[in-house]
């Protein structure tokens, strides 16, 4: 199961994360998952970027681009930021991550 929540603290983003839940919800639809995720995608005070973190109850190998993992209380957190990018685009690095295969 994918869930999804976010932290928008300005409406640059608002849009874009609309698109990406609905993106994401459709990776549930269409994919077997190897172990639980959740996609969080939040702002920071003064960074104008969008972060994301996807943590799975089960650690993952490692995907270009995002940092991590991290231990937490709800298994293993991998993290990014998005800049000037488009939606579909941000929806295809949230994916890889998403599926990454367990470690």
């Amino acid at each position: 199961m994918i869930t999804t929540a976010h932290s928008l603290l300005t409406a640059e983003w608002a849009a874009d994360v609309q698109v990406l839940e609905t993106a994401i919800r459709e990776f549930d639809a269409k994919h077997e998952l190897t172990s639980d995720c959740r996609v969080v995608m939040f702002e920071v005070p003064r960074d104008r970027t969008l972060h994301v973190n996807v943590t799975h109850s089960q650690k993952t190998k490692p995907v270009a681009g995002w940092s991590g993992p991290g231990s937490v209380p709800g298994g293993f957190v991998n993290n990014r930021t998005f800049g000037a990018m488009r939606p579909a685009r941000i929806a295809r690095h949230i994916r890889e991550m998403v599926f990454a295969v367990p470690a």
